[in-house]
C-alpha cells in the first residue's frame, strides 16, 4: 500500500520497537511453517512472500500477521500440504483451487500459471478459489515483471466494510496491485486497497494505543469514529472516499469488482461469506463457495508493442511525472513504488522493526514450537 510522504526515521527510531535483520525474521518464520507442517521448499516460500511486506514497510501485512496463520492452522482451515489443481482452463484462463492451502504458497503458484498462458496467448487470467490470506498483492503482481509483462492481483478478504449507505460489513478491504516494467527507471508498482486504510493499519492504531485518523471507520450507527478497534464494537470500515461526498461510491465499486473477479468467478466465498481472518471468528453460515478467492493477470507486453519502445516510453512517463511541479519544495511527487523501495533499502541496511506485541506474539509462537525466542 502507497505510503506517500513517509518519515524515512519513523521505522527506524520508533521507541516501542526493536531492530531485527531479515535473515533473523526469515529463519524464525521458515521454521515456524516447517512446524505447522510445511515442506522446505513452501515454508521457504511462504516466508519469502511475507517478509516481502516487513522490508516494503508495509508492517500489516507481514510477521505481525504469522500468529494468525498459526491460529487459523491449529483450528483446522489451513492445510499446510495442499494438492493444488488446475479445475477449470482455456488457453489463456484458468481457475485454480488452492485445497485450503497457505494463500502464500497458492497465489505464487497461480501467478506462474497466468505467466506461463501470457507466454503462449500474449495474456494470461487465473481466478482462484478455495485459499486463504496470499499476504500483499504487489509481491505476486511483481512476479510478472521478471518476463517483461505487466502484472495484477488481487484478492477479496474478510467482510469489515460497509458499501456506501450502509452499516452491514459486507466485502474486505479487498486490494488491488499492478506492477509495470519500465527501462532505466524502476517499474512502476500500484498496491493499495480499496478502503480508505487497510485494517492492518487499524490493527497497527490498536497496538500504539492510538486513534483512527476521521474517515476510516464509522460505528454501528453509521457515525464516523476514530476509534482504532470500533470493529470489535460492531462497527465497520469505509470504502476508499470515506463518504458519498467523497467518492466512497468508487471505493465500493472498486471493492465489488475485486470480489466478483476473485470469488465469484472463481467459486470461491464472496461478500459477507468471505472466511473471517481471525480463527476466533465463527465461520459465516449458508456459504456459497470455498475459501477466500484471488484473481491474477500477466500481460505480454510485445503483444501489444514491442517491450524495448514501450519500456523507453514508461521511463519518459515516469520522468515527466517526478518533474511534475510540486506543491513546496518539503515533498517531492512519487511514482507508485517509490517509497517502498525506499524502506527497503533502508531495512534490508538496518533492520526490520517490530512493535513489543508483535514481539511477544512472536516469541509465544516460539514457546509453542519450542524454537529459540526472539
Amino acid at each position: 500500500m502507497m505510503t506517500f510522504g513517509f518519515n524515512k526515521l519513523q521505522f527506524l527510531t520508533n521507541p516501542n520497537s526493536m531492530l531485527y535483520s531479515y535473515s533473523t525474521l526469515f529463519q524464525f518464520t521458515k521454521n515456524v511453517f516447517i512446524k505447522m507442517g510445511c515442506s522446505q521448499k513452501d515454508a521457504q516460500l511462504a516466508t519469502t512472500v511475507l517478509l516481502s511486506a516487513d522490508i516494503r514497510g508495509i508492517d500489516s501485512h507481514g510477521v505481525a500477521r504469522l500468529s494468525g496463520y498459526v491460529r487459523l492452522w491449529e483450528a483446522g482451515r489451513i492445510n499446510t500440504q495442499p494438492s493444488l489443481k488446475i479445475v477449470h482452463e482455456t488457453p489463456s484462463t484458468a481457475v485454480i483451487d488452492g485445497d485450503a492451502g497457505l494463500g502464500l504458497v497458492v497465489s505464487p503458484f497461480a501467478m506462474q500459471v497466468a505467466i506461463q498462458k501470457a507466454q503462449q496467448c500474449g495474456t494470461g487470467w487465473v481466478s482462484v478459489k478455495n485459499s486463504n490470506h496470499f499476504g500483499i498483492a504487489g509481491y505476486h503482481a511483481m512476479m510478472a515483471l521478471d518476463y517483461d509483462m505487466i502484472g495484477i492481483a488481487m484478492t477479496n478478504a474478510s467482510a469489515l466494510v460497509a458499501p456506501t449507505f450502509s452499516i452491514e460489513k459486507m466485502l474486505g478491504t479487498n486490494p488491488i496491485a499492478v506492477a509495470i516494467p519500465a527501462g532505466k527507471q524502476p517499474p512502476f508498482v500500484a498496491d493499495f486497497a480499496t478502503t480508505t486504510a487497510s485494517n492492518g493499519k487499524l490493527e497497527i492504531l490498536q497496538r500504539k494505543n492510538e486513534e483512527a485518523p476521521l474517515g476510516w471507520v464509522q460505528n454501528n450507527e453509521g457515525i464516523p469514529t476514530t476509534d482504532a478497534a470500533i470493529l470489535k464494537k460492531g462497527g465497520s470500515m469505509l470504502p476508499l472516499g470515506s463518504d458519498r461526498e467523497h467518492g466512497s461510491h468508487k471505493g465500493y465499486a472498486l471493492g465489488s469488482i475485486v470480489d466478483i473477479f476473485s470469488a465469484v468467478l472463481s467459486g470461491a466465498a464472496y461478500g459477507p461469506w468471505v472466511p473471517p481472518f481471525p480463527a476466533y471468528v465463527p465461520m459465516p453460515q449458508n456459504m456459497p463457495g470455498k475459501g477466500l478467492g484471488h484473481f491474477f493477470g500477466a500481460m505480454r507486453i510485445d503483444a501489444f508493442r514491442p517491450a524495448d519502445e514501450f519500456k523507453a516510453h514508461m521511463d519518459n512517463w515516469i520522468e515527466r511525472f517526478r518533474a511534475a511541479k510540486p506543491i513546496d519544495n518539503q515533498q517531492k511527487v512519487l511514482i507508485p513504488g517509490d517509497p517502498e523501495r525506499d524502506i527497503e533499502a533502508l531495512r534490508m541496511k538496518d533492520g526490520i522493526p517490530l512493535l513489543a506485541p508483535v514481539m511477544n506474539d512472536l516469541n509465544s509462537i516460539a514457546i509453542k514450537f519450542g524454537l529459540a525466542e526472539l
